[in-house]
């Protein structure tokens, strides 16, 4: 198992536990120095907060915990392919990588759609990584939306 696999693991956990308060399962840990500095998962239905997303509540918290807004020595791993709002907090944090599992086909801004964090005009450019245990974190997101249909059909 690589570092990629393991953490990608710790995210995945962070999305079990969105999908257990029936939240959308995307989750996130931010990892520094090889150790978990801090996670999160949706809670935008919870919240009633657009922007309660995975990556910006892990955003936060890593932030509070290290007293800086700058995340350059920071990885951070998400289930699914980062949209264009948290592309562009993973800039303006200056996270130093981003690793994904699922793409996004909707709303993917870190290679789908474009790739905001890799995009050199910006003046930080923060590496992407993607793919790491994709078919696992598209497997969640797919199985819970079946089962809401079914559920509200």
């Amino acid at each position: 198992m690589t570092d990629y696999d393991f953490f990608m693991d710790k995210a995945i956990e962070e999305a079990k536990r969105a999908e257990a308060v029936e939240e959308v399962p995307i989750g996130s840990v931010i990892v520094k120095d090889s150790k978990v500095l801090a996670s999160g998962y949706n809670l935008r239905e919870s919240t009633q907060q657009p922007t309660a997303h995975a990556e910006l509540l892990a955003i936060e918290k890593a932030s509070q915990r290290l007293g800086t807004w700058r995340l350059e020595d920071c990885d951070l791993y998400v289930t699914l392919e980062p949209c264009p709002m948290c592309a562009g907090a993973i800039l303006q944090s200056r996270v130093g990588r981003v690793i994904f599992g699922a793409s996004d086909p909707k709303a993917g801004c870190c290679g789908t759609l474009m790739n905001l964090p890799e995009d050199g005009r910006f003046n930080h450019v923060t590496e992407v990584i993607s793919g790491v245990k994709a078919s696992e974190c598209a497997g969640l997101l797919t199985s819970f939306f079946k089962k809401l249909r079914e559920r509200n059909s």
